[in-house]
């Protein structure tokens, strides 16, 4: 019966997905939903992107491992992460009218700073898509009594999703968010209510979990705890902001206020439920302390799909594995969706220059089946946990395109020479920390990468002009004269940009 749930729920969703297609007619109702998403689209796009796998089955499994201490990434940087870009960078990049992310680093620095930035954000998504990606692998094989194999989940899983999304875009991403949010919210609250019932309820889940310390989130006072405590809170919460999706959704509002405020509230609103998986798993420990032990230290990431299917009944059963699909779902379908649109635009089209607007939406499909097949084959002989593969995805772009992102946007001295010696620092100090400092480094690499990136960026801006300017972009900025994009919109100078 399970089973056939799944089954279909998921050609639901993909029906669902198809009929939004239909509205699809140009790159930018592929790539940004022309633009006309409202209030209440953009808050469930911005919270069922972010509610993933990593979500329900990562974070809880890290905080019986470790507490709160060891959850500091997600949800709190990564909830943090979408309400700064609501309160700090939503409005600007909005006014922009740019399709891609990419589109922001070539108008204010250059096309080599666009095509350095372009390349980080696309790698990064290797780890983001293959944890949702390894997740339906999980989920297909659980549900299926271990007669589909992960390794068969994982390729179906990713070619259904890839069908909407392949045709339909960003309109169909943000159609069957807002369906998967009510499904995830239902869910979550649904077996919340069975699980807290079976421990005893929810208080005395609460206190036996503070009698166990896991809500100590503060580092110990010792020097390499407290930076490595800052380096975990800062990968998601600044390394996040530099992304293709985040900007997507955005750009895809049909005002600058709802592009701030769905943002805002999408980001409170994933913090809030991201507490629900691990209030289910740490029940697991009262209800049946055997399987945890069996698998805390092996699977842990099986502890609540276990609990469920062992404890739940039937129809709990379904609301718990609704939600997690509409979990997994929804974030995987924005995130190939994310970084095929941003390799065609800022890479492959500049190659074609002749492209038309229909020729340029076809190679943006077919570089989203490219991204597809690569991301399930990476996700299949990836060893990494789900937790630590969406973790370790956002350390390229904190160290590479963050600091030129601030600084485009609130530096008014910020140089193409500036922001292209932020990404060699950055970079450069972020891999050498990784092969020179072991499992272990005083520093993390991602924060001496971070740290790098603001040097470079400060001396490369301020010392004498050696890099060459776009002139064309930059002198039209500098002036505060409107600056064409490729799709025919002007922009208002973001800034000015001192030769010397």
């Amino acid at each position: 019966m399970l089973l056939w749930f799944v089954i279909a729920y998921w050609l639901i969703s993909v029906a669902i997905g198809l009929a939004a297609a239909t509205r699809v007619h140009n790159t930018k109702d592929f790539a940004v939903a022309g633009r006309h998403l409202p209030f209440y689209m953009v808050t469930a796009t911005v919270f069922a992107t972010w509610f993933g796998s990593e979500t329900v089955l990562g974070v809880p499994a890290t905080f019986l491992n470790e507490g709160l201490h060891g959850v500091v990434a997600d949800p709190f940087g990564s909830s943090m992460c979408l309400i700064l870009v609501g309160l700090f960078f939503a409005a600007p990049l909005y006014r922009m009218n740019l399709l891609t992310i990419g589109d922001f680093y070539k108008k204010r620095y250059g096309r080599g700073v666009e095509v350095l930035t372009t390349v980080a954000i696309v790698i990064s998504y290797l780890g983001w898509v293959g944890a949702q990606i390894s997740a339906l692998g999980l989920v297909f094989n659980v549900v299926s009594g271990g007669e589909i194999s992960k390794t068969m989940g994982m390729w179906i899983g990713s070619g259904t999703i890839l069908i909407y999304t392949l045709f339909g875009g960003m309109w169909a991403v943000a159609v069957t968010d807002f369906l998967q949010m009510i499904i995830i919210v239902i869910g979550m609250l649904w077996i919340g209510g069975e699980v807290s019932g079976m421990a005893g309820g929810v208080g005395v889940v609460v206190n036996h979990a503070m009698e166990s310390g896991k809500f100590n989130m503060l580092p110990p006072p010792d020097a390499k705890e407290v930076i490595a405590f800052i380096a975990a809170a800062i990968t998601m919460m600044l390394g996040s902001i530099p992304q293709q999706d985040v900007f997507q959704r955005v750009q895809s509002a049909k005002s600058e206020k709802i592009a701030v405020w769905g943002s805002v509230l999408g980001g409170s609103l994933y913090f809030l439920f991201a507490f629900v998986p691990m209030f289910l798993a740490y029940s697991a420990t009262l209800i049946d302390p055997e399987m945890v032990a069996r698998l805390i230290d092996s699977d842990s990431q099986m502890i609540l799909p276990e609990l469920v299917l062992s404890k739940a009944p039937l129809f709990a059963q379904v609301m718990f594995f609704g939600a997690l699909l509409s979990a997994i779902k929804s974030c995987a379908s924005a995130t190939l969706l994310a970084p095929s649109v941003t390799f065609t635009e800022n890479i492959l089209k500049p190659a074609l220059p002749h492209l038309t607007d229909k020729k340029l939406l076809f190679w943006m499909r077919v570089v989203t089946l490219i991204f597809t097949v690569l991301v399930t084959l990476y996700a299949m002989f990836s060893k990494a946990t789900i937790f630590k593969m969406v973790e370790n995805a956002y350390q390229i772009t904190l160290v590479s395109a963050f600091i030129p992102l601030l600084c485009g946007l609130y530096w008014r001295r910020a140089t193409n020479q500036g922001a292209l010696a932020s990404i060699f620092c950055g970079i450069s100090v972020w891999l050498g920390v990784h092969l020179a400092g072991g499992d272990d480094p005083f520093v993390p690499a991602q924060l001496a990468g971070l740290i790098a990136s603001i040097v470079g960026m400060i001396v490369g801006s301020l010392v004498k002009q050696w890099v060459p300017h776009d002139i064309d972009v930059h002198d039209r900025l500098r002036h505060g004269h409107h600056a064409a994009d490729p799709h025919g919109v002007a922009h208002e100078g973001i800034g000015v940009v001192h030769r010397h």
